[in-house]
C-alpha cells in the first residue's frame, strides 16, 4: 500500500481532533514527540489531515510535518515486549514498536490511571518484565481495542497523578511517570509561577483605570513567589519583568525546569460588564483537585464564583508533566472587580489564598 508519508518536526508538534478554531486554537488531542511517522491523506487550510488508524483521523499544523514522499506502508506494525522499572526520579514503561507511531494519552481517576492509545499498532507483546524499581506503578496491562489501536493501561498507587511524559527512544515508546514526593510540604516543592502576557501582549485592560492585565498578573505572581519562598518552597518564575514570551517559550522553559506544579496567573475580561468573579481552570481530570482547593480559598475573598472549568484548551494547561492550575483572579471588565484588582492589599490577599490552596491540596494527598 502506497501512502504519503510525513514525520513530526519542530517544537511541540500536536494533533487536533478537527478543523474547529477558537481564540485558544481549537481542540487539541495530544502533543507528540518529533520524528513520529504519519500518513497524510488531505489538507485543509494550514493543517494536514492524517490517518492515525483505520477508524481514526486527526489534524496537525503543516509547520509541524516534514513530508518525505510516497512510500510503501507495511500491512501492520507490531508491538514487542515491555520493560517496566524505575530510574532515580521516575517509573518508566518502555514498549518496543516497529515504528515511531502516533499516540494519545488520557487520565482516569478512582482509581488513578494513565491510558495511552498507540495508533496503527497491533499486539505482539507476549510478556511484560516488571522490576521492583517501579514504585509508583501498581499495575500495567494492555487491550487491543481495535485491530490497529493498542491501549496501554497504567494503574498508579496514589490517588493524585503527579505528571508524566511520553517520548520515543529510537523505536521504544517510553512513558515516564513522576512519583509522589516522599514529603508533601511546601518546603519540599519546586513550584513554577507564570505571570500571563507581558511585553507587547498586554492582555485585558481595566474598564475604568486602564490598568493592564500583564502588569496585574506580574504583581500577583511576585507576591505569590514571596509567600511560597517564606514557607521554604523553591520557586521558578517564567518572567520577572515586562517581556515578550511566547507560549512555546514558556512551555519549553517549564519542561526544562521540571517543576512539581505550575500556577498560571491571569485576570479575566468579558464583553458583559456585569460578569464578575474568580475562576480556576484545568485540562486533565487528574489535575482537577489542585484547581478546586485553590478556588475554594479564593472564594474566601468574597469574589463571585465564576466556576471551576475543565477540559480548558489553554496552552499552559496542556503539558502532562506536572499538575497545573490557571487562576483567573477577577474581571478587569467589571468595575467592582477592577477596583479590587488594582488594590495592592487585595493582591497580597490573593497571593496568600493561592498559597493556602496549594497547602490544602498537599494535605489532601497525605
Amino acid at each position: 500500500m502506497l501512502v504519503l508519508k510525513g514525520t513530526t518536526t519542530g517544537y511541540l508538534p500536536y494533533l487536533k481532533y478537527g478543523p474547529g478554531v477558537d481564540r485558544l486554537g481549537g481542540a487539541k488531542m495530544t502533543y507528540l514527540d518529533t520524528a513520529v511517522v504519519l500518513q497524510v491523506i488531505d489538507s485543509v487550510g494550514d493543517d494536514y489531515i492524517v490517518q492515525l488508524s483505520k477508524n481514526h483521523k486527526a489534524f496537525i499544523p503543516k509547520e509541524n510535518v516534514q513530508l518525505s514522499g510516497i512510500e510503501s506502508k507495511p500491512p501492520y506494525y507490531l508491538t514487542s515486549s515491555w520493560n517496566v522499572g524505575g530510574d532515580e526520579n521516575n517509573d518508566v514503561v518502555a514498549i518496543r514498536l516497529d515504528e515511531r507511531l502516533p499516540y494519545k494519552s488520557i487520565q482516569m481517576i478512582n482509581p488513578s490511571r494513565i491510558v495511552v492509545d498507540i495508533y496503527g499498532a497491533t499486539n505482539n507483546s507476549n510478556w511484560i518484565t516488571q522490576h521492583q524499581t517501579a514504585t509508583e506503578i501498581k499495575n500495567v496491562y494492555y487491550e487491543q481495542i481495535e485491530d490497529d489501536v493498542f491501549r496501554v493501561i497504567i494503574e498508579l498507587k496514589h490517588q493524585q497523578i503527579w505528571g508524566y511524559s511520553i517520548a520515543y527512544k529510537d523505536k521504544s515508546l517510553r512513558i515516564s511517570i513522576k512519583r509522589q514526593p516522599s514529603r508533601l510540604a511546601l518546603k519540599k516543592m519546586k513550584i513554577a509561577i507564570d505571570a500571563g502576557h507581558g511585553g507587547s501582549s498586554r492582555g485585558a485592560v481595566g474598564v475604568k483605570t486602564g490598568i493592564k492585565e500583564k502588569d496585574c498578573n506580574l504583581q500577583v505572581a511576585k507576591k505569590l513567589e514571596t509567600y511560597l519562598k517564606r514557607r521554604g518552597a523553591e520557586v521558578f518564575m517564567t518572567r520577572n519583568n515586562d517581556e515578550d514570551l511566547s507560549m512555546t517559550d514558556r512551555t519549553l522553559m517549564l519542561r526544562e525546569e521540571n517543576p512539581d506544579l505550575l500556577i498560571s496567573i491571569h485576570h479575566n475580561a468579558s464583553s458583559n460588564p456585569e460578569v464578575s468573579g474568580v475562576s480556576t481552570y484545568y485540562r486533565y481530570i487528574g489535575f482537577k483537585p489542585l484547581t478546586v482547593t485553590i478556588l475554594n480559598r479564593m472564594l474566601e475573598l468574597g469574589l463571585n464564583d465564576f466556576g471551576n472549568i475543565g477540559n480548558f484548551n489553554f496552552s499552559l494547561n496542556g503539558p502532562t508533566e506536572y499538575p497545573n492550575c490557571l487562576v483567573e483572579v477577577a474581571f478587569l471588565s467589571n468595575e467592582a472587580d477592577e477596583k479590587r484588582i488594582s488594590d495592592p492589599h487585595f493582591q497580597k490577599k490573593t497571593a496568600k489564598k493561592i498559597r493556602k490552596g496549594i497547602t490544602d491540596w498537599l494535605k489532601d494527598n497525605k
